[in-house]
């Protein structure tokens, strides 16, 4: 749910981190007052690239408005973006949200194997995908590729023999939609191809690393895992990984962007500590399909406690969201983590004087590694 991008003020300069948080809160809010309080449940991380795409593109800064206090910031207000872009990431993440859930309904995953809980499920699938489907059509962005996607993505893993990048296309194909339409947004179309090229690149990106993440849980349970059914190892997926970084890296590097910092920070700078971290914690045990030995697991934290799944599983994994990751539950990994392990402290912000909104780097740092200035 909170995706692959996971800045901190730990690898960001604070006014990079703050203009970061004016989209993510301007996208819970757009969430709220045009779909209701529970369409906040699909506020992410990586969505909100849409938002910040959009007003890379243009001259002048995104629209603001005053929000008002809130618990994640420390019950203060915020300037928060109000823009189309804001809007195009809530349509998108409102879509596949509704298509991821009628997959887990179709497969019976977890509790949704469960008649009441799978029966619920539809209706707030089908109640998301009706209101991104009209946002959608206001922006003027044509969502076929995202729902073809979801039934695509179906009839893949039913068909057994496919490679790896053959289980990704669907998901490349959405991001590389959603990218495209950031340029019509704001009056650049010939950024198109390039940010559809970025688009295929981060949507595979993020379909191999939740594939990592999840394989430990998936080989466990008997779940779809695309690195199981296509035979790939992790060192043959990281290797797909770093390829897709660099040509993201190339691709980012090539667009016309007005405001250039933000975005390179998420997608090239992030998304790199993204792939080292998940390929680092990767699990022990034989690699997917490979018969060789996976890296060696971390030893567990002794204060984590099992998932007890459920009922108590579902309503911590909803405070976790509504929460943004700011609440963990006891059996998170990260729940007793500071936010220097979770993150990359890396960057103009290890030598602890770091420049403030970019307008100038401290001396030790002889410039900004997570701002290009």
């Amino acid at each position: 749910m909170f995706g692959i991008i996971r800045p901190c003020r730990h690898g960001m300069c604070s006014g990079l981190f703050k203009e970061w948080m004016a989209h993510l809160c301007g996208l819970c809010l757009a969430l709220r007052d045009e779909h209701g309080h529970a369409s906040r449940l699909v506020t992410n991380y990586d969505g909100l690239l849409v938002s910040v795409l959009t007003e890379a593109q243009t001259v002048a800064s995104s629209p603001q408005r005053r929000a008002g206090m809130c618990a994640l910031r420390g019950f203060k207000g915020a300037d928060v973006v109000e823009a189309e872009g804001v809007r195009l990431a809530a349509a998108v993440s409102l879509i596949l949200a509704a298509g991821k859930i009628k997959d887990h309904v179709a497969d019976g995953d977890g509790a949704y194997a469960r008649k009441p809980v799978a029966a619920a499920a539809e209706r707030v699938a089908a109640r998301w995908s009706v209101a991104g489907l009209r946002t959608a059509a206001a922006l003027g962005f044509a969502p076929d590729p995202l729902t073809r996607a979801v039934d695509d993505q179906t009839r893949l893993e039913n068909t057994p023999g496919l490679s790896l990048l053959e289980l990704t296309a669907p998901t490349e194909a959405a991001v590389a939609a959603a990218f495209g339409h950031t340029a019509l947004l704001a009056g650049k179309p010939h950024n198109r191809d390039s940010l559809e090229e970025a688009g295929r690149y981060f949507g595979r990106l993020a379909h191999l690393l939740d594939a990592v993440e999840d394989l430990a849980q998936d080989r466990a349970t008997g779940s779809y895992n695309p690195l199981v059914a296509s035979g790939t190892d992790l060192e043959t997926a990281r290797r797909h990984c770093e390829d897709a970084l660099l040509g993201l890296e190339l691709t980012v590097a090539e667009l016309d962007l007005e405001r250039r910092r933000l975005v390179r920070a998420l997608l090239v700078k992030e998304i790199g500590h993204s792939v080292t971290r998940v390929f680092d914690g990767a699990g022990s045990g034989t690699e997917a399909g490979s018969g060789k030995k996976g890296p060696k697991a971390p030893p567990d934290d002794p204060r984590l406690k099992p998932d007890p799944g459920g009922l108590l599983s579902w309503m911590c994994v909803a405070m976790a969201c509504c929460t943004c990751g700011l609440y963990r539950p006891p059996w998170d990994e990260d729940r007793y983590k500071s936010c220097g392990e979770r993150c990359d402290p890396s960057g103009c912000d290890s030598c602890g004087s770091c420049c403030d909104g970019c307008s100038g780097c401290c001396s030790c740092c002889e410039g900004c590694s997570c701002c290009d200035c």
